[in-house]
């Protein structure tokens, strides 16, 4: 099978690199996010490092709509809290 996803960027321009089917793509990842570079024409040598992934792989980070934690929705302190909102971005521009 070919390399799928990220990869430690094996020509050292950047964090990561993006590979489809075994070939590295214009894809890349730094700290500052992803972004296109296209990979040089030079190729490679050694073993190609995946990048470890990031966030949860079971969903475990994200909330369900109904979840219990949350409690029924409330349409009153909705509409109370889009308000505050408002109110606070409107004393900011002051």
């Amino acid at each position: 099978m070919n390399a799928e996803g990220w990869f430690v960027d094996p020509f050292a321009r950047h964090a990561a690199r993006w590979f489809s089917d075994g070939t590295p793509t214009a894809l890349v990842r730094d700290a500052a996010g992803e972004s296109q570079d296209p990979p040089p024409e030079s190729t490679w040598t050694g073993t190609l490092e995946r990048v470890a992934s990031e966030g949860t792989p079971n969903g475990g980070d994200l909330r369900r709509a109904d979840g219990a934690d949350e409690g029924p929705y409330d349409p009153a302190a909705a509409r109370r809290a889009a308000l505050d909102v408002y109110d606070q971005s409107a004393q900011a521009a002051f």
